[in-house]
């Protein structure tokens, strides 16, 4: 499966590799680091009442998606980053952390779903966004195929489980206001 995987990114890197791309994607993927670009919009979201209900779920599914994914499966699992495997000329400083799962994807993806889940068309180009960041991954050489479709299905479940859980909470927050 790894020579698989490592074959797919040694593809990209010799037919997608070019000058345009490789000035764009490395800051474009800047956009996923730390979830900045997901944390911004979950707190737009929840500074206004008409959408605070989705962004509460936004936050629900980026602290289950930090705890699922940076907090348990990373150390967990531990695998190395595709460039450990191969000489060449990053795009991007080498990383500290482990590879497996892409939490740029799993972070973009609980975003998104939760917008899904909730009806809110942010949705739309949030999914498009997310899917973006996810190939920027494969392209900078930092992740495996695998870490981005798990990053991906990891992501949505966390956007499910934190729709529920802000639905949860918005019941307890009625209860306890109506007493």
């Amino acid at each position: 499966m790894l020579s698989f995987e490592l074959s797919l990114l040694d593809f990209l890197q010799a037919h997608l590799r070019c000058a345009f791309l490789d000035a764009v994607v490395p800051v474009f993927t800047k956009l996923g680091d730390y979830g900045i670009l997901w944390i911004l919009l979950t707190a737009g979201l929840l500074a206004f009442p008409k959408t605070r209900r989705v962004g509460l779920a936004a936050a629900c599914a980026l602290l289950l998606e930090l705890l699922l994914c940076n907090l348990l499966l990373k150390p967990l699992v531990a695998r190395e980053r595709p460039y450990t495997y191969r000489e060449l000329q990053l795009l991007i400083s080498p990383l500290k952390d482990y590879s497996f799962p892409s939490g740029h994807t799993a972070a973009s993806f609980a975003v998104s779903s939760a917008l899904f889940f909730r009806k809110n068309r942010l949705w739309i180009p949030a999914f498009a966004l997310s899917i973006l960041l996810g190939f920027t991954r494969l392209y900078l050489y930092v992740h495996f195929p695998s870490d981005v479709l798990c990053g991906a299905l990891l992501g949505v479940f966390a956007g499910f489980l934190g729709c529920l859980l802000a639905k949860r909470l918005e019941t307890l927050w009625t209860r306890r206001r109506s007493r």
